[in-house]
This record gives structure tokens, sequence and C-alpha cells, in this order.
């Protein structure tokens, strides 16, 4: 805070006389001088420049003929005039000149006046310096506001603030119940005052509608002397209501101040004097007033801010619960799958007896639902993984060799749809810095879904090659299309949102949790590639993957905290 000025000491009793008669030149000097003045002499215009330099003069006493060509500011002075002549008096505004006086005037009038020229001068720089003072400290007020978002950090700042800089006894704030701003108050007293109530009470319904009058009339309600003041009723109900309210019979002087945005008060300023009256100056009320209206866009913005982090908060809880629902479900549904698993095997192995006949088709059953639920499990522990982990173990990885391992894994699903993959063995493999087993997995799920919606006798084709992009570094691109039954264009958009399945795979009951493209679109953009979808329903789907061949740029590879279920652009789910 802007410690308060020091008291400001006398004007220098320091007198430049500039007149051209040599004789009343000395006289006048003379009586300044007796009167405890130091007295330079100017008996011309290049004289009076140089004694002029540096500013160092209480008050000049100065001769009609040397006022050309300057223009007096600041020093006050005393135009010595010959009344019986024809001097224009209205020449004296022009330069600058406040005062005059008859050359002719007694000593003890000159010397008065003189005295009163200096008074005024002092009690001008000092208005001027607790003006400067003030405007300086809630210009720090202000800064202090507009530094935090918390609403309560910044009703601290401004009662604190207006309490220091104004010298007042009392600075009291609240908000009045409002969607724009949370309820708030703080006060702020001097050292020994008793404290004033947290809340209006009673009066709050009223002093709203009165402050509201206020803020539309852009006013501030400023009283010098509660024992002598008379305001208009409307506003002197509010002054002597929050008189009576802060229970201080000694209250003297008050300013009530609304805090306002658009066509209603927020709230309300109340500040206090005892014991005296105080008349509060234009430059008082314009300055509280304007920190008043930064007060406002500061609650207004600070408290979305803090709607919004405790939005974010919640966000984030929920996200950590999902993560850890979605572990213990995996690791619940795990242990039973594998028990079923093992004495199915054990089943078939002929541990258990010779197995009936009919019986192996209701295995078959069994199986394939295992191996459907044991996917599903593992796309649930890919996306909570995803969702806590961004680490790659990044390496050099042959893409050839990635869709090799990949068609042959699957080759008997398409098989069994007498559906045709052509072209993983046809091409020289193109290395790229990626993870391994998360790229096995993209692949794995963009194959398969391509299997999956691919009707019988259908056909899948894979290329991949390296193209140059944008950058200096190259890229890598794998191009998987089918003949399935496509995706209709307008659900394309959110196709690589988890959990969200085509209506068309719906409604043809084709199976599936909707988490494989999702999870291989997460999987590329970590990767700082890029997975595009095109599509025509009834005719096939083309999923393009691009991944750079130097690996994710190090601001990718880093970021942890992005969210993956956001698409970049569009494909098809499973």
């Amino acid at each position: 805070m802007v410690q308060a000025p020091a008291e400001y000491p006398s004007a220098p009793r320091e007198a430049v006389v500039a007149l051209t008669e040599t004789a009343r030149l000395d006289s006048v000097a003379a009586v300044l001088t007796e009167a405890g003045f130091t007295v330079r002499k100017a008996p011309d215009a290049e004289t009076l420049a140089g004694e002029l330099e540096g500013d160092r003069a209480g008050v000049v006493l100065l001769d009609t003929a040397l006022t050309d060509d300057y223009r007096w500011e600041g020093t006050p002075v005393l135009l010595l005039v010959d009344l019986a002549g024809d001097f224009d008096l209205a020449r004296l505004e022009l330069w600058g000149i406040a005062d005059y006086i008859s050359r002719d005037a007694p000593a003890r009038e000159l010397t008065r006046r003189v005295e009163t020229l200096i008074g005024r001068a002092r009690e001008r720089r000092r208005i001027r310096g607790e003006a400067e003072f003030l405007r300086e400290s809630l210009r720090n007020v202000s800064a202090a506001i507009r530094g935090t978002n918390s609403p309560q950090q910044m009703a601290g700042h401004l009662v604190r603030g207006f309490g220091e800089s104004l010298g007042v006894d009392h600075v009291w704030f609240t908000t009045f119940q409002d969607s724009r701003v949370p309820r708030i108050s703080a006060q702020w007293s001097l050292p020994g005052h008793p404290e004033l109530p947290d809340t209006l009470g009673t009066f709050e319904d009223a002093a709203r509608e009165q402050t509201t009058s206020l803020w539309s009339a852009a006013e501030a309600l400023a009283v010098p002397d509660h024992q002598t003041d008379h305001q208009p009723e409307q506003p002197a109900a509010l002054a002597e209501g929050l008189r009576k309210w802060s229970g201080l019979g000694s209250v003297r002087a008050s300013v009530a101040l609304p805090v306002g945005e658009g066509e209603s008060a927020l709230g309300i300023i109340w500040i206090a004097q005892l014991g005296k009256a105080r008349d509060w100056t234009r430059a008082e009320i314009a300055l509280i007033q304007h920190v008043a209206g930064n007060l406002a866009h500061s609650l207004i913005q600070g408290h979305l801010i803090s709607a919004q982090l405790q939005v974010l908060q919640q966000l984030r809880e929920l996200d950590r619960a999902k993560t850890d629902f979605l572990a213990t479900v995996n690791h619940e549904l795990r242990t039973p799958l594998t028990s079923i698993t093992a004495y199915l095997d054990m089943i078939r192995d002929g541990a258990g007896g010779p197995v009936p006949q009919g019986i192996e088709s209701m295995m078959d059953v069994i199986s394939r639902n295992s191996d459907r639920l044991r996917r599903l499990i593992e796309d649930m522990l890919t996306v909570s993984q995803q969702d806590t982990s961004g680490n790659l173990n990044l390496r050099q990885v042959e893409l050839g060799q990635v869709l090799r391992i990949v068609v042959a894994a699957l080759r008997p699903l398409a098989e069994s749809r007498n559906v045709t993959i052509t072209g993983a063995d046809s091409h020289e493999d193109v290395k790229v810095l990626a993870d391994e087993a998360q790229l096995e997995q993209v692949f794995t799920n963009i194959v398969a879904n391509a299997i999956k919606f691919t009707p019988h006798a259908g056909r899948i084709s894979i290329s991949f090659m390296t193209a140059a992009s944008g950058t200096a570094s190259p890229s890598a691109v794998v191009k998987v299309t089918d003949t399935g039954v496509g995706i209709p264009e307008q659900e394309i958009a959110q196709v690589f949102t988890r959990f969200y399945r085509a209506s068309n795979a719906s409604s043809a009951a084709i199976p599936g949790s909707g988490l494989g493209l999702a999870i291989a679109h997460d999987i590329v953009r970590r990767h700082g590639g890029s997975l595009n979808l095109s599509s025509v329903l009834g005719e096939g789907t083309t999923v393009s993957v691009q991944l750079p061949v130097d690996g994710p740029p190090a601001d990718v590879a880093d970021d942890d905290d992005a969210d993956g279920d956001e698409a970049a652009s569009s494909p098809q789910t499973d």
C-alpha cells in the first residue's frame, strides 16, 4: 500500500522581483526582505529567465513590461500594474497570471498579497499531492483486485484499500443475492473500533432497491455531515438506514456506493467517518466509483472462473471414479472368465470324459462368447490405461511386419465369413518410430472392424507407403478399405467417440462395444498422427492412418492429459 504523504512543507520564502525601474525594484525588494523573504532582483527579461531556472522561486513580482513571451504556470505571479494607465486586465488570463496589485500599493498590502499567493500555492500543492496519493493508492487496489480470482479476496482488498487510502474509520461491502456473483461480505475498521454486522439483515431488501436507484442514476450517495445534511427522500432513507443498521451512533460523514453491472446493482460499499464532518471531493468519489466498477467486473469474472474450476474438479473426480470402476470391473470379470475358459479347455481335452454328441456345438457358443467377453474386458482395460498413462515404448517398428501379424491372427475370422484380405504382403516394409504393441492394437481394431462390417464374399485391401508431409519429417500412411455396409454420412463425425455405435450396426445386431475405433484413434493421436475415415453407405469404408516416421513430437508424446474421446476426423466403430 502507498504510504500517506508527509506533511507538505511551506513554500520556499524566495521571491524574484522583476521590475524595469531601478528605484521601484529596490523599494519592493526592500519591503520583501524586511518581511523575511530572500529576494533576487531581475531588471530585464534575460536576468529574469536566469533567475527562474530550477523553479526555486516561491513567488514572482512582475512588471507588465516583462510579461511578453511568457506563459506563467506553476510559480505564483503577482503582477504590478499601473492602475492609472490603460492596461488591459483581460490579458492576465492569457498569460496564466491569477492576481495583480497596484504598483503604488502600501508595503503592508504588498506583503499580505504575497503571503496570500504563497498560501494558495501551498494549498494547491497539498491538494494535488493528496489526489496523486489517492490515485496511486486506488490504482494499487484495482491491481490487487484484478490479481486474484477469489471473490472473497477481492472484497478484502477493496475494503482495506479504501480504508487506508481514504483515512476513514469503517469500510463495509456486501453483494446482494444475484446469480452473477457469490454472496460475500467484507469489512475493515480502524484498530480499536467495533466491527459492523456481517449482513444487512431485514434492511437488505430496502437497501437493494435504493442502491439500484443510485446505480441507475450513476451516482454515489455522499453525506458530508449527517447532523446538517438534508438529502432527497429516498437517498436520505438509504443514508439513515445504513447509519442505524451499523449501530454506530457517532457516524458523522458517509458514502454509500453501488457496485453494479448492466441494469441492476450487485452490491453496496459503505464508507463511514466518525466524530467529524468531511467534504467528499469529486476526485475521491470519481476514483472510488472507478475502483467499484473494476470490482464488479472482476467479481463476475471470478465467479465464472470459480464455477468453471469447480466443474473441472468435479469432472476430474468423475473421471478418476470411472477409471477406478473400470479397473475394478476388469478384475472382477477377468477372474471368473479365466475359470470358465480353463474348464472349457479341460472339457474339450476329455478331462471330464467323452463329450456327448451335440454338446460340441454348445461349447463352441460358450467359446465364442467367452472370446467376445475377453475382448470387451481388454478394450475396457485399454481405455482405463490410456486415461491414466500417456507413456509410449518407442522403438523402430516395421509396419509391414505388424500388418502381417495382425492379418495372420484375424484370417480365421475372415475365412469364416468368406472375406478376402489382400495387400499386407505386397509392399516393402516402412519403418516408423512407435510403440509396436499399441500399433498392433490399432490395426487389429481397424481390420477386425472391417471384417465384422463386410458381408460374406466381401473384400478388404490393405496398402501402406511413405508420403511427404508439410513438415520436415515424412509420414507413413496405411489405408484399410472394405466393401462393407458403410456408415451413414451424418454419423461419421461421432464414430471415434467411446461406446458410440453406428445406427446400421445396431439395427443389424452386429456385436461390438463401440470402443475399437475410439481406442485406435487415441493411440494414433498420442503418436502424433491422424486417423481419418471416409465412407459411402452400402459401398464400404476406408480408414487411413498417418504416422510420423520419426515418432511423435515431444509435446504430443508428453501430453498425458489430453482427452481421447474427441475425434479429429471420422470413422466406423465396432
